[in-house]
Order: C-alpha cells, then structure tokens, then sequence
C-alpha cells in the first residue's frame, strides 16, 4: 500500500497514521527485521527503516546510539534494502528515512531504482532541501518513490509553501528545533506549524515527528495532524532492554499503546 493509501484508509478511519522508526542492522539485520514485523503487526500503520550512518546531524543520542550499534555489527545500504525487502512483504506500508551522502555515493537513480525493487513506497530526506534536489525528485517520478521532505517552525512561509509542493505523500513537520528524543510534553509550536501547512496545501497530508512518546501524546498531536512519527521511544523498547525477546515484547506493548492513541485523536 502506498503513502497515500495508508493517510486515505487513515482518514476514511477518521484517524491519524501512526508511523513507527526504527534503525536498518539494529541491533543485526535478522533481528532488525523481526522489530519492525513486531511494530507492524502490533498497530504501526508505517515501518519508516532509517539507514545509519555516521553524522545523523538530526537524530538524538537514542537513534545515534543504535544506529552506531548497527554500523559496528557492518551493516551497509545492500542490508537496509534487503531489511525494506522482507517487511514489506509483510504488507505492511514502509518508507526509508536516510541521510543523502549515502545515496550520492549509491548512484542516485540506481538507489530509487533499487529502493522501488525492494518495495518501499517513499523516502524521507531531512538533509536535502528542494532547491537542491532536481536529481532526487527526477529519480523519485522515474521509479514511482514518493518523496517527503521537512519543515520546521522556523521555515518561512515561502520556504514552506516551496517545500510543500516539492512533497508527494506526504511532508514531514518537525515539532519543535533541534534533535530526535521522546520529550515530557509535546512542542507548543507544532499546532501551528501544522496550520501553516494547511494554508500552503490544503490536501497534503502532514506527519509530525520529534517528542512523541507516549499514547496520549500521540493523541494529542493526532488530533491536529494526519500522521504521528515516533523514533526514539520505539527504539529505546530495544536499546534498553536486557534481552531482545523482552525488547521486542515492549516494542509490541508501546506500539499498541501508540496506535490505539492515534485512535482517540481524530485529525483535522
């Protein structure tokens, strides 16, 4: 299923899409794979597999810790699509958040080529804006890949509207400045920023991602927005877990807690 056909059977749900993060090779590349069946199965509407790499410039120390951990065990781009290869035969919708030097060095279009093969529907690029992506967008039409790019609340209206028309799937709204991380509260800015959205592109569904962590956090941001990003809370069910069955058995209890929250909150 598409991007956009899981933010339209979400919307027909009158819900919001609950996208779930977690690394390529975290903490092997088998046991990688069977985290994000676990969250799939247990109520993420989107697998978003991330592609580790070594200077995450926007991911806090959670992401940065287990994508080191997958790095070090030699995980490398061929895995990240043989691990999209394998959940999406599960059925379940996934997209590939990744740095772009990973993907200059792969060979632009041979990536969007391979990416498509593997059965991701879309990418997540936060390093590259569209001004300097005619190579990727051209890429991303030639082989059907949606493409998400980011703002921020401190992108300008016109940036904004830029940004937004560059996106086919759906944009991805940062909720607050700064890194990845679970937070005790959701971003005051993320209502708004989301409003902005809107007003740019009225039909252009709009995930927020940074700080959610918990149920009702995800209710309260899906009560405004089409889609919640959740990366670090997941991936610390793992990371902090002192054996992988009973990581993958927090994984399983968080993401049903977070998909039944998406339930509550209906967006806008």
């Amino acid at each position: 299923m598409s991007i956009a056909e899981t933010f339209a059977k979400a919307k027909a749900e009158d819900r919001s899409v609950l996208v779930g993060c977690m690394p390529a090779g975290f903490p092997t590349v088998d046991d990688s794979i069977a985290s994000m069946v676990a969250m799939a199965e247990s109520g993420c509407d989107v697998i978003e597999v991330e592609l580790p790499y070594s200077d995450p410039v926007m991911d806090g120390p959670v992401i940065q810790k287990a994508s080191d951990i997958a790095l070090a065990n030699g995980v490398r781009s061929r895995d990240t699509l043989k691990i999209i290869e394998a959940v999406s035969r599960t059925g379940a919708t996934v997209v590939l958040m990744t740095y772009w030097n990973p993907i200059e060095k792969y060979g632009v279009d041979a990536w969007a080529r391979d990416l498509a093969a593997a059965g991701a529907t879309g990418m997540i690029t936060p390093d590259l804006i569209p001004d300097e992506g005619a190579e990727w967008i051209a890429a991303a039409d030639k082989h059907g890949i949606d493409r998400t790019f980011l703002v921020s609340p401190s992108s300008t209206d016109e940036r904004l509207a830029m940004t937004v028309a560059s996106c086919r799937g759906f944009v991805y709204a940062t909720a607050l400045m700064g890194v990845t991380g679970a937070r005790t509260s959701v971003s005051s800015q993320a209502p708004e920023l989301v409003e902005r959205i809107r007003r740019a592109d009225p039909h252009m569904p709009v995930g927020v991602g940074l700080g959610v962590g918990t149920g009702a956090q995800a209710a309260e941001v899906a009560a405004f927005a089409d889609g919640v990003i959740v990366g670090s809370a997941l991936i610390r069910c793992v990371l902090e877990a002192p054996d992988l069955a009973t990581g993958h058995d927090r994984l399983r209890a968080l993401s049903a807690e977070l998909a039944e929250g998406v339930r509550g909150g209906a967006p806008r």
